[in-house]
């Protein structure tokens, strides 16, 4: 046989099986393929560590912008009842991240917490001495004879003794600061203290002043507390390794909340307030372009000068036996 030679194929070849159309085409070639379902989104509950406010704005805009969910993500942002039990909760696996300040990760790892840093979202502190009246000329004789109240353990631990000199402290007239459980505001205003160890000086220092109460504010820096990130989000280290393709999708998104807040300020407050109309106020509003000028732009980048000066000056100030190495407290998510 050649190229040339004719072929004849018999009729009976040509015949269609029995019960099968000649018009009938295959099933597959005219029904197309179902659509792919996208993957589930893996839950994280995240639990602040107080209130909303315009602090938190970087998680908020994350989720209202879809980022998260860009990230296979589906992040529920939670409150807590009180500040103080964020920590516990993450402790003890009941929450996958919580919000804090630098200080309350050393001194609560320290005594045992498993939680490590994996993300600033506010790179300086929000906190400082709030003192009732306007600000004296003597100001650190002052200082030292006002009586303190706190709400954290920092202004306990870290603030008052930098205020109030044990040889003050000593004296039979000397008052022990007070607890005031959360509730600054009301403690000035009815005289229970002197002065806030660590209150929030973009929020109540304008409450107080809408009730035609003076303030004035010392900084930290000016009692020779190092500076620390004034806002963390911890993960627990003991699942650290394990989940730590999660928490870098986390951060990314964050990242890109972040990156997009800082260019588009005005459109990323009026997100803001949308989703929580809560926060639609004239001390928020106030507060929100210096908000803006401290907020991490590198979440996941970490600062181990920061972290290892931290540690020794609670060292120094017999808050801690011995230092941890900066793996036990923070990380880069990015590089586990």
């Amino acid at each position: 046989m050649t190229l040339d030679t004719e072929v004849v194929v018999p009729h009976s070849l040509w015949l269609p099986a029995k019960g099968v159309s000649e018009d009938e085409a295959p099933t597959m070639a005219i029904t197309p393929a179902p659509p792919l379902e996208p993957p589930p989104l893996k839950n994280i509950t995240l639990m602040l560590d107080w209130y909303l406010s315009p602090q938190h704005a970087a998680l908020v805009v994350a989720r209202e912008r879809g980022l998260y969910a860009a990230q296979g993500l589906d992040v529920d942002i939670q409150s807590p009842a009180d500040p103080s039990i964020a920590i516990k909760l993450l402790t003890a696996g009941d929450v996958d991240l919580a919000l804090t300040r630098q200080p309350l990760l050393h001194l609560h790892a320290h005594e045992g917490a498993p939680i490590t840093r994996i993300a600033t979202l506010i790179e300086t502190p929000l906190t400082a001495v709030i003192v009732m009246g306007a600000e004296p000329l003597e100001v650190e004789k002052n200082l030292a004879g006002l009586h303190y109240g706190y709400t954290t353990r920092e202004g306990l631990n870290l603030s008052i003794p930098r205020l109030v000199p044990r040889s003050v402290q000593q004296t039979d007239d000397y008052s022990a600061p007070e607890n005031l459980h959360f509730d600054p505001a009301r403690a000035l205003r009815e005289g229970q203290a002197d002065a806030v160890a660590d209150g929030f000086f973009h929020f109540l220092p304008p409450q107080l002043a809408t009730e035609g109460i003076t303030t004035h504010l010392v900084r930290f820096d000016a009692l020779d507390i190092p500076r620390y990130d004034g806002l963390v989000v911890l993960a627990n280290s003991d699942s650290l390794v394990r989940r730590a393709d999660t928490w870098s999708r986390f951060v990314l998104a964050v990242e890109e909340a972040s990156h997009w807040i800082i260019e588009n300020p005005t459109a990323a407050w009026e997100l803001l307030v949308a989703a929580h109309p809560v926060l639609d106020n004239d001390i928020n509003t106030a507060a929100w372009d210096d908000i803006l000028r401290r907020m991490a732009l590198s979440p996941a980048a970490l600062d181990s000068k920061r972290y290892n000066a931290f540690e020794a000056y609670l060292l120094q100030r017999g808050q801690i036996d011995a230092t941890f190495p900066l793996s036990r407290l923070a990380v880069d998510p990015h590089t586990l």
